[in-house]
């Protein structure tokens, strides 16, 4: 069932009410009995399961000039029915496990492998209004959010080509789809040295977040030295009613992005404090996909936000440009 905000309860979480009612003839009501709310329910099992022993495959890809012709070295169109756990790893949790409660942005959502699902040609990942109590010795506290975040880590990693996803993306405040890459071997240290790239990234669309998408580089040194570099623009037709491909072309010393194969950004000035230039944006970075709950850049959801909420990718592929 769903509340006022549309926002899913699930079987571990009911409420239980006990009555005492009037005896039989009787004109005196009895009072209501005392209300047992059930406790937030566990993490239920999930069929999303990693795979044990995953094989990294790296394409050194060569670099792309605009308009030249391509080759596809990885691909994910999501028409099965199970997901090909040799290309995407499951999250779970809120961080915590990985030395980063709330994954260092202050985010609400505890992440379930089974919030990820392929349905009808797409990989849907949908944020759910839920309360659930974390495993003991994994995380701790109860979090009301979940959903899901998948990646390519130890599976599939790449340098230079072009990257491209077809995608709808959910509307609401304080959701934050995420298209985007991370370092697979961090050779410049933790975070941001060895950088990061945000394909496509979205925040609050359809109120104060409009119709806009965003694509962002994170490099300098490791936080809180970090910096970054970003560029907004506004889609002409509507991102969470409509599907569109969203892109990045990265050579050795130029980014470009697109949607629909239109221009909007161009970087090219970054730097790592633990390595020259272009460095960190010269090593393989593997692929991102998740939806996340509110966070230091939305805000936190409010009365507004419609749960259940989901992202669809129809598919994602990377490109290797000519010799």
């Amino acid at each position: 069932m769903t509340t006022a905000k549309g926002a899913l309860v699930r079987p571990f979480a009911v409420l239980f009410v006990s009555a005492t009612l009037a005896a039989c003839g009787s004109d005196r009501a009895e009072e209501l009995g005392d209300v047992n709310i059930a406790p937030p329910g566990a993490v239920p099992v999930q069929t999303n399961v990693n795979s044990t022993n995953p094989t990294l495959t790296v394409a050194l890809n060569e670099e792309v000039d605009p308009g030249e012709s391509l080759t596809l070295v990885f691909s994910d169109e999501f028409d099965g029915t199970t997901f090909d756990t040799s290309k995407w790893f499951f999250e779970t949790g809120d961080g915590t496990e990985a030395g980063i409660p709330g994954w260092g942005n202050n985010e609400l959502q505890y992440y379930l492998p089974d919030s990820a699902q392929l349905e009808g040609g797409m990989l849907k990942i949908t944020a759910r209004e839920e309360e659930l109590v974390a495993p003991a010795g994994q995380n701790t506290g109860i979090f009301n959010y979940t959903s899901a975040r998948i990646n390519t880590r130890d599976r599939f990693a790449f340098r230079y080509g072009r990257i491209e996803a077809r995608m709808k993306l959910p509307a609401g405040q304080g959701l934050w789809p995420a298209f985007w890459l991370l370092s697979q071997d961090s050779p410049y240290g933790t975070w941001a040295a060895s950088g990061e790239i945000d394909v496509m990234e979205a925040v609050n669309l359809g109120g104060v977040g409009g119709n806009n998408v965003f694509g962002t580089i994170h490099y300098g040194a490791e936080f809180p030295g970090n910096q970054f570099t970003s560029v907004d623009y506004t889609v002409p037709s509507s991102v969470t009613d409509e599907f569109h491909v969203y892109a990045t072309e990265w050579d050795a010393n130029e980014m470009r992005w697109y949607v629909d194969d239109v221009l909007y950004a161009v970087q090219n000035n970054w730097f790592s404090t633990n390595g020259p230039y272009p460095a960190p944006f010269d090593h393989q970075f593997y692929i991102i996909f998740n939806l996340a709950v509110g966070g230091n850049l939305p805000g936190s959801p409010n009365a507004t936000t419609v749960f259940p909420a989901t992202m669809e990718v129809d598919w994602v592929r990377v490109y290797s440009g000519e010799p």
